[in-house]
């Protein structure tokens, strides 16, 4: 079975989010990435946003990001499941089964942090990420 994370967008605004849910939780950042960081192309006034971080506390973990430049985060609609897997089979049987009667936001695909990863939209809205990150990454 997979690990399931809430996964939180927020427009510009996530390391203001992070530190109010830190201390609200009593949580640990354990990662945090700028976009800046990454290697992917972005504008300078987005390079000090948040592409990716995460919080753990005692019991769950959240992540967070700011969410791609070119996309609006709209409150309420800012949520997504993310799941993690342990291996590609899992997560390709998973995909074909919520996929099915949704809409495909990113098809499964290789990515610059050594994961093979997708979004889709489930027949209920419900967003869903994929993630399976691949052994030696």
């Amino acid at each position: 079975m997979p690990a399931i994370s809430p996964y939180l967008f927020f427009p510009g605004n996530c390391e203001e989010a992070i530190e109010f849910y830190k201390k609200a939780l009593n949580a640990e950042v354990v990662s945090l990435q700028r976009f800046g960081d990454a290697s992917m192309p972005v504008s300078d006034d987005y390079k000090q946003k948040i592409m990716h971080a995460e919080l753990k506390t005692e019991h769950f973990n959240l992540m967070f990001s700011d969410g791609a430049p070119h996309k609006e985060i709209t409150k309420g609609d800012n949520v997504h499941l993310n799941l993690s897997f342990d291996s590609e089979t899992e997560l390709r049987l998973t995909w074909g089964k919520l996929a099915a009667g949704g809409n495909i936001h990113m098809d499964l695909q290789d990515t610059f942090w050594g994961a093979i990863f997708g979004q889709l939209e489930d027949q209920f809205g419900i967003r869903w990420m994929f993630n399976y990150q691949k052994p030696g990454n």
